[in-house]
């Protein structure tokens, strides 16, 4: 399933565990999946699923106990440290909370020229003038450059990790619910200049999200995951109009409305309000 690019990223059997109170769990168990660049696959599902789990994973936050992770003709889930340090800035992370994944102690310009000065771009001057540059792309002033992130909205704050994470000039980027916290008109204008950094670069999107009217708007590809697993992968459309799987049409029931598809899913599963709720 894929643009017909060939894939840039191979995942297969993908399981994490975690110790609680001397037991292990399972929390991500046999998931796979290409993405090619310039594509976008969607994860969707209910919160505690995995998702979030499998993106700290990609990006090797997490070990994981078993599978693969193959980009660049190398097996991610098996390097060490040391050696995934040359592909770091290939795969990179948009995280859910616009201000939590933000050092509160630097400017917007200090923070997205640390990825440069990790890439060993130029000096002082020459970094900051790129990071400006970075966060003017991202639809921010230039004079928005010394302020702290305390200083900025949320979604200003999202456009700043967004300019980060292309510091880095990624590959592929994970976006775990990179939305889900801004307002319908913020979230609007992320998602718009998602798509266009998409068109320019070719870069791949992992879009994490419970929102189905955003990922309707977002991806080609969606993968519903239930209990840490893919219960249903296919085009988007298809998934969301024609769902085969019993948990799938409980997630579109969720959905405030699910005739459309649109508005923020409640956080955990609520029955059907509606006799016209779609099945």
């Amino acid at each position: 399933m894929n643009s017909g690019n060939d894939p840039l990223l191979f995942v297969r059997d993908l399981a994490v565990e975690f110790t609680t109170h001397g037991r292990r769990h399972r929390v991500v168990d046999g998931v796979g999946f290409d993405l090619a660049a310039g594509r976008t696959l969607a994860v969707v599902g209910e919160s505690g699923c995995g998702k979030s789990t499998l993106a700290r994973t990609l990006v090797r936050l997490e070990t994981p106990a078993a599978g693969s992770i193959r980009y660049a003709g190398r097996d991610l889930a098996t390097l060490t440290e040391k050696e995934l340090r040359p592909l770091r800035g290939d795969i990179q992370m948009i995280f859910q909370d616009p201000y939590g994944s933000l050092d509160p102690h630097l400017t917007a310009a200090g923070i997205v020229a640390e990825p440069l000065r990790l890439r060993g771009v130029g000096d002082r001057a020459e970094r900051r003038r790129q990071a400006v540059e970075l966060l003017e792309r991202v639809g921010l002033k230039r004079e928005h450059a010394d302020r702290r992130p305390p200083e900025f909205s949320g979604g200003q704050r999202q456009r700043i990790g967004i300019a980060r994470a292309l510091a880095s000039r990624p590959k592929v980027l994970i976006c775990d619910e990179a939305t889900s916290a801004l307002d319908v008109s913020v979230q609007a204008q992320v998602l718009d200049l998602l798509r266009e950094l998409q068109q320019q670069e070719g870069i791949a999107y992992l879009f994490i999200s419970h929102n189905l009217g955003v990922v309707r708007e977002i991806s080609q590809e969606i993968a519903v995951m239930s209990e840490g697993r893919f219960v249903e992968h296919g085009p988007t459309e298809e998934v969301l109009t024609r769902p085969q799987h019993d948990y799938t049409r409980r997630l579109r029931r969720a959905a405030l409305d699910p005739a459309l598809i649109t508005g923020r899913k409640p956080r955990l599963f609520a029955p059907a309000t509606s006799a016209g709720a779609i099945s």
